[in-house]
């Protein structure tokens, strides 16, 4: 009766397939030292574009009252999403450039793992919202600002960061309810799920079905989603002038450059099973490092009025103090 039991349900104790492996082994983007450098130098430039633009527009969007509007709010969301975002894996990254072996804690890894999901869900759903707002601004002017009201925004801010919780929570808890036996080395340069279920040492088909419904069906959905909603907007815009077909289709133009980059990469990562593909590694760049540091680029040097914000917030803020002094 209990080995009936033990067949059926299998134990697990986290603790154990802790003790069993106390670290993963990366093997980054490439082994040749040459080349090592040169990513070195290539990706701490790029995290620093990252850091710098979103902190910019963090700040321009706070101090200017004239950016206090809900595509603003929503915008600087989205500059905080990508600091966090790229820093689950751009520091270990550029660290483990010039590092011999590049090592993570299982612990460590499971805290990436939770953290990369958490704030790649999060820029998922601001994203769609931040289309959602388009619509709502373009389609809806009369009633825009009682449907985009400072509630709304709030809510719809919340239940972005709870659903990216809710599903960083159940990828992670997923993964690594697995045991894993003796493999340790991860073909990749941060803790992602498929590179990871591989290591386990049980069958991870049912897992792998629930990533694909976790993970790819809501970048599925999402892009579907916004897609939808751009086009409505485009159609919409025949009705209105010159001037506004410009601005408007500039601000769209934005947005989808942004999801292009970002959610193709996603889908053709988690949108199938657990099989990985030597250019796997280089279509996470695009998710993980290339997309967080166009999002200041397109939105600053596209953006006319986040541009003239700056200006003025640079004449008074900066030369208005050196000027005093």
């Amino acid at each position: 009766m209990n080995l009936c039991r033990e067949l059926e349900f299998p134990l697990w104790d986290p603790m154990e397939v802790a003790n069993n492996i106390t670290e993963f082994v990366f093997l980054g983007l490439s082994q040749d030292p040459k080349m090592q450098l040169m990513f070195f130098a290539l990706f701490l430039l790029f995290y620093t574009v990252i850091i710098v633009g979103n902190l910019l527009i963090l700040l321009t969007v706070c101090f200017e009252s004239k950016l206090h509007t809900p595509m603003y709010f929503f915008l600087s969301n989205l500059s905080f999403v990508d600091i966090a975002y790229s820093s689950a894996t751009a520091p270990k990254m550029i660290a483990d450039f010039i590092s011999e072996r590049k090592t993570i804690s299982y612990w460590g890894c499971v805290t990436q793992m939770f953290t990369f999901h958490f704030f790649g869900c999060a820029e998922i759903f601001v994203l769609t919202v931040m289309a959602f707002d388009r619509y709502a601004a373009i389609c809806h002017p009369l009633r825009y600002t009682t449907i985009m009201s400072v509630n709304t925004c709030t809510v719809l801010a919340l239940l972005s960061w709870a659903g990216a919780l809710g599903h960083s929570f159940v990828q992670t808890l997923l993964t690594f309810q697995l045991p894993f036996c003796s493999a340790q080395v991860i073909d990749h340069y941060f803790c992602d799920v498929h590179p990871v279920l591989k290591l386990a040492c049980a069958d991870t088909s049912l897992v792998n079905l629930l990533v694909v419904a976790n993970s790819g069906l809501i970048s599925l959905g999402c892009f579907l989603i916004l897609l939808t909603s751009y086009t409505v907007i485009l159609f919409s815009l025949r009705k209105h002038s010159a001037e506004s077909r410009r601005k408007a289709l500039s601000t769209c133009g934005s947005h989808l450059t942004v999801v292009t980059f970002f959610f193709v990469p996603c889908i053709f990562i988690y949108l199938r099973p657990s099989t990985t593909f030597p250019l796997d590694k280089a279509v996470s760049v695009f998710y993980t490092t290339i997309t967080p540091m166009l999002n200041p680029l397109i939105y600053t040097l596209r953006n006319e009025d986040v541009k003239n914000a700056m200006k003025r917030i640079w004449r008074y803020k900066v030369l208005g103090k050196e000027n005093k002094g």
